[in-house]
Order: structure tokens, then C-alpha cells, then sequence
């Protein structure tokens, strides 16, 4: 399997197995998905719901039928894997976006929930810092934003270790190597991860509270922010 020329391209042929490959491939990533569910405050009842990179859906996928009565927004840069969510989600509210984060018009008050599983690290450090401010302002009042991801900078000290981590538990999946082949190179082409603790910096300067996290290996996280 070879890398593409985009990353809408990437994830077009990386949708077919998508969730079984990411159980494969990302440690904790069933664990961290499953936080958009358990990590969502008492009593929160969103109407409007913005999932951000949605991949097969696999986020919003956790909590949808507590809410069935919400209008969703899917938004990805792959045709292939919204055409998933279609047919996965074919009996709820859902508006199909295809386009690029930097694309989408993040209007004022339009959203009582934003979510990103595994999509922020293709965007860099500048993006991130920019893309907070969006979703803070694209939320409600009181509003929640959750984000699971690998949350270390490829120039932090702790790269080496990530990563002869991650090959070990790739490998004990795909043995053969050849899928850890594939995912360095796509993570050497797309992906660019953060630390964590810069992240919640960006945070609170794009004036968010309450800002909860859960860490595992340092590495693999999940946060909840919500907009004061």
C-alpha cells in the first residue's frame, strides 16, 4: 500500500477497513473514542453537533443514540468516507460536508458540540491555534469541545520512545511490517502532531474552561474543553 498525493486521497482508499485498521494501529484508540461518550458533562443535551474530520463516524457513532434528535454536521475532506457515514447513519438528522477545515464557515453559535477523533494532528502547530478559536467561536454558550488524538510534537524529546512503542504494538497486529511501512510514511506526509500541554495553552487563549483531560503513555489523549 502506497501513500497518496492528498490527504483526501489518503483516506479515500484507507476507508474500506478503516476501524479495524485503527484498532490495529493506534493504541487506546477504542478506549479514547469511547470518551466522547463517558467524558460528556452530566445533563448535557447538544441539538446541533459539528464533528470535525469524521472519518467512517466512528466518534459521533458513540453518542448518536442518546441523542437521535440532533441535527449533525459530518465534515471531511474524503467523498468515500462520508459516503460511510450515509449509509451507516441513514436515519438520523445529518448535513454531508466535503471540505477541508479551512474551508468550512465556522459561524457564529452554530453548535452545541464539536468533536474530532484522530483528525487535528494533519493540521499544523499555526492551524491548531487558529482552529480553537473557530470552534469557540462556532459553539454555544456553555458549549463542548472533544478532541482524542497523539498529542506529541515530532520535535519533542520523547518522539524516539512514541514511536519504538507504537512500531512494537503495530507489529504484534501486522507482523509482516509492511503496515507499519505504510503508516510512517503517512505520518512522515500528513500528520503533525502537538504536545498536549501546548494544546491546552491554545485552549485557554482561545477562551475556553474547564478543560479535562485524560493521558495515556503521555502520548495518546483526549480532551474536553468547554466555552465560558
Amino acid at each position: 500500500m502506497s501513500i497518496k498525493d492528498t490527504i483526501a486521497d489518503e483516506f479515500d482508499a484507507f476507508s474500506a477497513n478503516y476501524t479495524q485498521d485503527m484498532i490495529g494501529c493506534v493504541p487506546y484508540y477504542e478506549i479514547l473514542m469511547s470518551h466522547f461518550k463517558d467524558h460528556l458533562p452530566k445533563g448535557f443535551k447538544p441539538t446541533r453537533v459539528l464533528d470535525l474530520g469524521c472519518g467512517n463516524g466512528n466518534a459521533t457513532a458513540t453518542f448518536i443514540k442518546k441523542y437521535p434528535k440532533a441535527h449533525y454536521t459530518f465534515l471531511d475532506a474524503s467523498k468515500e468516507m462520508l459516503n460511510l457515514c450515509e449509509q451507516r447513519f441513514n436515519n438520523y438528522s445529518i448535513e454531508f460536508v466535503n471540505t477541508y477545515f479551512q474551508d468550512f464557515d465556522f459561524r457564529s453559535s452554530s453548535f452545541d458540540l464539536v468533536v474530532a477523533g484522530f483528525s487535528l494532528h494533519h493540521c499544523k502547530t499555526e492551524e491548531k491555534q487558529l482552529l480553537f478559536k473557530e470552534i469557540n467561536h462556532t459553539l454555544t454558550k456553555g458549549g463542548v469541545f472533544m478532541c482524542s488524538d497523539l498529542m506529541i510534537h515530532k520535535e519533542n524529546t520523547d518522539h524516539a520512545t512514541l514511536k519504538e512503542n507504537w512500531k512494537q504494538f503495530v507489529q504484534r497486529t501486522f507482523p509482516d511490517g509492511a503496515k507499519w511501512k505504510w503508516l510512517m510514511e503517512h505520518y512522515d506526509e500528513f500528520d503533525k502532531p502537538d504536545n498536549l500541554k501546548d494544546q491546552v495553552v491554545w485552549l485557554k487563549e482561545a477562551k475556553f474552561d474547564n478543560i479535562d483531560v485524560k493521558v495515556y503513555e503521555n502520548y495518546w489523549g483526549h480532551f474536553r474543553a468547554i466555552k465560558n
